[in-house]
């Protein structure tokens, strides 16, 4: 199943016998109008997410902006968006999916596997010509089952996961890329956290890269040939970014690339978690360090 769909297939879909839930998770960093957006013009049928209270955990700063969820609360939220065992999942945002990849990952990650992006999201939607709709679409409470298991370190799921003690190892022995964008990388400029710079030993790999002007990902192969030069081939690769969101898109980008995301780890604390340690150092500059 690939990763992507088009609006016209999905279009498609949503008029078929066994319709997919589809999940609208506007969002972006610096603004809190994502649900406005949504009430004005959304795809019909399309079920709000927070990512803020959904799609995050609650924590100290020490931990990250962002935490993941717990098993039991991604469970309560997807519920709540109607989703139900079996049924298919599309996501989308109206940014480059770079808030949808952080549901579609979630997903993946509690052991639902027929999860897919909707290729440049509501822009590409309507760009097509199809009907939006407004308002709060509620959904009948789904039945869906988040299967993650406990381990001594924590809630294990589908896809890995690296804590703030692997890091350092990940950036020495494998490849550690930096989803944000190249300023934030080089310490030129920090908008939200404590620190400027990056891990050292990361890779500068900012996810823009991975979208074409319209904010619809780049052909696989063109994709394939950028991690490629990034030097992923062969090595354990994960990736992080400022609090864990955008870095799932990198996998998802990745994944449309061809590469397994069962073997890409996320950093889930990221930058946000990283840089309130100030035990940690911090690189600056276009290298690694």
């Amino acid at each position: 199943m690939s990763l992507l769909i088009q609006p016209a297939d999905l279009a498609q879909l949503l008029h078929g016998e066994r319709p997919p839930a589809v999940l609208d998770v506007r969002w972006q960093l610096g603004r809190s109008d994502g649900h406005e957006q949504y009430l004005a013009a959304h795809i019909p049928g399309a079920v709000y997410v927070d990512l803020d209270s959904e799609l995050a955990g609650h924590g100290h700063a020490t931990g990250g902006r962002h935490p993941l969820p717990t098993a039991a609360e991604l469970q309560r939220a997807a519920r709540r968006w109607g989703l139900r065992t079996g049924q298919p999942v599309v996501v989308h945002d109206a940014a480059g999916n770079g808030a949808a990849a952080r549901a579609w990952w979630l997903l993946r990650w509690a052991g639902i596997t027929d999860v897919r992006l909707l290729d440049g999201g509501l822009h590409a939607w309507q760009t097509a010509g199809l009907d939006v709709a407004s308002g709060e679409e509620l959904p009948p409470p789904g039945d869906v089952v988040v299967d993650v298991e406990r381990g001594p370190d924590g809630e294990r799921g589908h896809l890995p996961t690296l804590s703030m003690a692997d890091v350092a190892a990940a950036a020495r022995e494998g490849v550690l890329l930096d989803a944000r964008a190249g300023e934030r990388y080089r310490g030129e400029t920090e908008p939200i956290d404590p620190r400027a710079g990056h891990i050292p030993g990361a890779i500068s790999a900012p996810t823009t890269e991975n979208l074409d002007e319209a904010g619809r990902f780049l052909s696989a192969d063109t994709l394939r040939q950028r991690f490629a030069a990034l030097g992923v081939e062969g090595h354990a690769v994960a990736v992080y970014c400022g609090s864990g969101v955008t870095a799932a898109h990198q996998i998802a980008a990745m994944a449309a690339a061809g590469y397994d995301p069962a073997r890409i780890a996320l950093y889930p604390g990221s930058w946000s978690q990283w840089s309130n340690h100030p035990e940690l150092p911090a690189a600056t500059g276009p290298e690694p360090g």
